[in-house]
């Protein structure tokens, strides 16, 4: 656990658009001393994380009205004594980076004059690739599978350094990311390319990596909370815990060897915050609950057997995989019960929190076990700097957030990922007149013929549904008649839910034109569809289609090696592509 030697609540002034913040006057307290002022409603808001709606933290908004009976996203935080607040474009919080900024401070303001005055963590799930929440002008990078890929654990460091330095500069504090599941299963529909790798020691020293880059940037006081996630493993499933109850039948030994290195290692590198996952793990624990909810994962094997002392965060309450087996009141008291202690966007708040408060009333819960849960919070926010300092200066948000060394160091990181599989002496391009892009992403389709045209030749793109209807096959079949190359982005196409790409990738090669195939998410595509050249990518961004399309003109040598092996369809125990699999030329 953190030492805390004394907490200075409130910060200076600092200009938003122009009009100041409230000053608050520093106090120095130890967290014994906050906890004795704290009533027991504002300890347990401190234990609470959920969203608010509103581009402002006093614009009004209906669904506030709704869900929080209340109209603002500063009166929620008033209402409730939170301890946090989770940013999503959905909840109208992400507009640009200044918004941004403005948001937090605001957030921040309601949180210090109202109630125990304790700031807030301001958090989103900024894991880039696949979930970025915040997208340009903040630098994108091409995901946790990518860096893999890359083989290179000093860019993964710099790549979380990155994106914690603009988090911070617009006012948020916490990230929650990144992925440590270790992703054995290639049918996994949640994590997927949001693993590092199939291989237990890669993903752990990659974890340990970007929990040091989020962490510890430089100069200090620049960087984020991680929360490394999903304890005790989400790798190997293949059913969405969104949607339903994942069971993963690892017994002690396999999860050991598979799942545990990167959250050992995360931890030894310090890290803020672990996740919980909301999956059964019947061969570790017997009480049929999910991870969340199960004393025996959280208690005993996260703090007692990893020696863990840090925050633990449930993943979200609204979930189905949490949802399933006890009432939204009932939930948040199990996952005290069990050993977390913040939980994350229940499914209506009021309830969560009545919940809780009954519960130390009628004495299943205790106010000391209250007290050592906000006792962590109030530690990871003195250590990470947010009591002593809560507010950002939105004049210097455009030096930091899509800095031109931010962007550039992005792509260098980048071109190092792009992983060739296969290449018939169809790459390097030799002067096409004219290249087709298309497939199932119309951001990726774009960038890349917008790549393609800056290299001189023609380019269109034409982007089709994730399931491509024949009208967008008979389209794309068409322009593909009046190019020299055809390059097609799949995603996901292993999936037998999206199996009408494959449709794509047979109707393109039948025109007789090179075909040259991108899997833009999971390598696991490239064993379905035999064209002369497969490229793995592991993003659609523009930034990883920039170095996709260095390697289509020979400007870079792919240097990526598969970090998962790409198994042959209908096969057990045969790889198409083995683990770290990688031409070059």
């Amino acid at each position: 656990m953190i030492a805390l030697s004394a907490l200075a609540v409130g910060a200076a002034a600092l200009t938003t658009t122009g009009s100041a913040l409230s000053p608050q006057t520093p106090r120095a307290q130890t967290a014994d001393e906050l906890l004795r002022q704290m009533t027991l409603e504002q300890k347990v808001g401190q234990l609470f994380v959920t969203y608010a709606y509103g581009r402002t933290a006093d614009t009004p908004d209906p669904v506030n009205r709704e869900e929080f009976g209340v109209d603002t996203p500063a009166q929620v935080v008033e209402k409730y004594h939170l301890g946090g607040i989770i940013h999503f474009t959905w909840s109208n919080s992400l507009y640009d980076p200044k918004q941004i900024a403005e948001l937090s401070n605001g957030l921040q303001t309601a949180a210090t004059n109202s109630g125990a005055r304790v700031p807030l963590l301001i958090s989103t799930d900024q894991e880039q690739g696949q979930v970025t929440r915040i997208t340009e002008p903040a630098t994108q990078l091409p995901g946790n599978m990518a860096l893999g890929a890359g083989r290179d654990p000093v860019a993964a460091e710099r790549s979380a350094a990155i994106t914690g330095q603009e988090l911070r500069a617009m006012g948020l504090n916490m990230n929650f990311a990144p992925s440590g599941d270790v992703n054995v299963n290639p049918a996994n529909p949640v994590i997927g390319v949001r693993s590092f790798s199939s291989d237990p020691a890669l993903a752990a020293q990659f974890t340990a990596a970007q929990v040091r880059g989020y962490e510890d940037a430089q100069p200090a006081g620049e960087g984020v909370s991680a929360s490394v996630k999903h304890f005790p493993g989400h790798g190997d499933t293949s059913t969405d815990s969104h949607t339903a109850l994942p069971v993963i039948e690892h017994d002690r030994q396999q999860w050991e060897q598979l799942d545990a290195p990167p959250f050992k290692e995360a931890i030894a590198a310090g890290t803020d915050s672990v996740m919980s996952a909301h999956i059964v793990v019947p061969k570790l624990d017997d009480s049929g609950r999910p991870a969340t909810l199960a004393p025996n994962v959280l208690t005993g094997m996260l703090r007692q057997e990893l020696g863990y002392r840090g925050v633990v965060f449930t993943d979200s309450l609204q979930m189905e995989g949490v949802r399933q087996q006890f009432p939204d009141a009932e939930i948040p008291v199990l996952a005290l019960q069990a050993g977390a202690d913040v939980m994350l966007m229940p499914q209506n708040l009021q309830a969560a929190i009545d919940g809780v408060i009954a519960a130390v009333r009628d004495g299943r819960l205790t106010e000391q076990r209250i007290d050592e849960s906000v006792r962590r919070v109030l530690e990871l926010k003195e250590h990470r700097g947010v009591l002593a300092n809560p507010f950002v200066d939105v004049a210097k948000v455009d030096s930091v957030v899509g800095s031109r060394e931010h962007l550039d160091e992005a792509q260098r990181i980048t071109d190092r990922t792009t992983t060739l599989l296969r290449n018939d002496a169809a790459l390097p391009l030799k002067s096409p007149g004219s290249v087709f892009v298309t497939g199932a992403s119309e951001k990726g389709t774009r960038a890349l013929s917008d790549s393609v045209r800056a290299r001189g030749p023609r380019s269109s793109a034409l982007a089709t549904d994730l399931q491509p209807t024949p009208e967008q096959i008979g389209q794309a079949v068409e322009q593909a008649k009046g190019s020299d190359v055809a390059v097609v982005l799949t995603s996901a196409a292993w999936n037998p839910d999206n199996a009408s790409q494959l449709d794509l990738v047979r109707a393109l090669q039948q025109t007789g034109k090179p075909v040259i195939a991108v899997a833009t998410r999971d390598p696991y595509d490239a064993a379905h569809a035999d064209v002369p050249a497969w490229i793995a990518s592991y993003s659609d961004k523009p930034v990883a289609m920039e170095s996709v399309a260095k390697v289509l003109f020979g400007e870079t040598t792919p240097a990526g090696k598969l970090p998962v092996p790409v198994p042959e369809p209908g096969k057990p125990g045969t790889d198409r592509y083995p683990f770290g699999f990688g031409l070059g030329w």
